[in-house]
């Protein structure tokens, strides 16, 4: 209670700490199953927060294994790194090809004259009409903005620039304007035609055709190659619509030299995807062990240990794995027949070597066995989404335990008020207790000393 207590003077009274007990003794014996019932519904609430994740966690190594073309994998290998690497979807054919690469994609680059007084050296006003390729943007430059940094910072600015960058580069020479084309290939070489103005933009004019008064410091050029002996050219280094399902990515030219690159079935990613899908179940496995376990040692029982909603989760998993995949023909129609097999405490086990024997005999019939629509990952994915999904029984659960919680926050509200207004009336009446005490006790005094007087009266 707020404000200063000085009950008990009269009569020597301890009120507030008899107050203090009773409340107390009787807000324990109240709120006891309140706080019981909170401790029971939060302990839930984690407990199904735990289950949700570790079907999360399996979901996610179970969705690239529902899809066949992940089974399809490409391995690209490239004899020489240092001249190309590449890369190859599902899409890829195996085979072998001889590469030469003979020239490299660049992008156009032109400079100006230099100049001595730096980039702030007035070059003039006027109009630039800049094209790179067949797309064209136009540059104002303002009278009193007409330096080389303002050149640049104008061309950089434009919102129609459409792939040319401006920079400005001092040497011993002086500082020149650069122009840069953002692209590579012969298609985007740059044209500059300069108008109007005071006639000093015409330094920057450069038309192969007509006046060139910047310095081409790099050409346009396609990349040039052959694969196989057959000539291919590309506007960019990374050459991705010669062979079907490759990118070739150029990073040296050398005419004359051919390197090998090899396209494989890349059995490696794909029994790391499986591998993956063993450890997720492993790992969801013992935190629904976990959950739903009872140590004897420690004679502690999982917060979920006789849940119906647990056993149902662990049931469609074992279904989901065991039950044979309709359609399936040949040596590997269940993951025992590539090497995974139960153990006894209900975890997976993976035998890579039978994994990898299984890839190399009949990679399609693996594939099948996971990716097909009845596929070990399919039915199991669909049944971790439909408990994973708004409104499913573990989203129904644990709305109805937050609406537990919710009543019992009002439930200890209400006892709270309840128990402010027990401690009133216990202070209310050991407060006049105390006055009576206090009253008695004057009497009391008064009496003895009447009595006390008595003898002295006869005297």
């Amino acid at each position: 209670m707020a404000g200063i207590q000085a009950s008990g003077v009269g009569s020597g009274l301890d009120i507030n700490s008899l107050v203090t007990q009773l409340v107390s003794a009787e807000s324990a014996s109240r709120s006891g199953p309140i706080l019981r019932r909170e401790a029971a519904a939060t302990t839930k609430i984690s407990a199904l927060g735990t289950l949700k994740g570790a079907l999360s966690a399996f979901k996610g190594a179970l969705t690239p294994l529902r899809n066949l073309e992940v089974f399809s994998a490409r391995k690209a290998t490239s004899s020489d790194t240092t001249r190309f690497t590449a890369t190859a979807s599902s899409k890829a054919a195996a085979g072998s090809y001889d590469i030469e690469v003979i020239s490299l994609a660049s992008a156009h680059r032109l400079a100006s004259a230099p100049h001595l007084t730096g980039a702030t050296t007035a070059i003039g006003y006027g109009s630039l009409e800049i094209t790179v390729g067949e797309d064209s943007f136009d540059v104002e430059i303002a009278q009193d903005a007409k330096t080389l940094e303002d050149i640049r910072d104008a061309i950089n600015n434009s919102s129609d620039n459409t792939g040319v960058q401006a920079t400005l580069l001092t040497g011993t020479e002086g500082t020149r304007l650069i122009l840069t084309s953002r692209k590579t290939g012969a298609e985007h070489a740059i044209k500059i035609v300069a108008s109007g103005g005071d006639g000093g933009l015409a330094a920057l004019n450069y038309d192969p055709d007509g006046v060139m008064n910047l310095t081409e410091k790099e050409q346009a050029l396609d990349a040039s190659l052959k694969i196989s002996g057959f000539p291919v050219s590309s506007s960019t280094n990374a050459v991705d619509d010669a062979i079907e399902g490759v990118t070739i990515n150029l990073l040296k030219a050398e005419m004359g030299k051919e390197f090998t690159l090899d396209i494989a079935f890349d059995s490696a990613s794909v029994a790391t995807r499986i591998q993956n899908f063993v450890t997720e179940y492993n790992n969801m496995q013992a935190q629904l062990t976990k959950l739903g376990g009872y140590d004897a040692a420690t004679k502690t029982a999982g917060p979920l240990l006789g849940d119906s909603l647990l056993r149902s989760v662990q049931q469609d998993m074992r279904n989901g794995l065991t039950n044979p995949v309709a359609g399936l023909r040949g040596d590997f129609n269940a993951l025992a027949s590539i090497g995974i097999t139960t153990t006894a405490s209900g975890t997976l086990e993976l035998d890579a070597a039978k994994l990898n024997k299984a890839l190399s005999a009949d990679p399609d019939a693996v594939a099948h066995l996971f990716g097909s629509e009845n596929g070990v990952a399919a039915r199991l994915y669909a049944q971790v989404d439909a408990r994973l999904t708004s409104g499913s029984d573990l989203d129904s659960r644990n709305t109805t335990l937050k609406r537990q919680m919710d009543d019992i926050g009002r439930e200890k509200e209400a006892l709270a008020l309840r128990m402010e207004q027990i401690e009133a009336r216990y202070r209310k009446q050991f407060t006049a207790l105390d006055s009576l005490l206090s009253q008695l006790q004057t009497t009391s005094s008064y009496l003895s000393q009447q009595l006390a007087n008595i003898p002295k009266i006869g005297d």
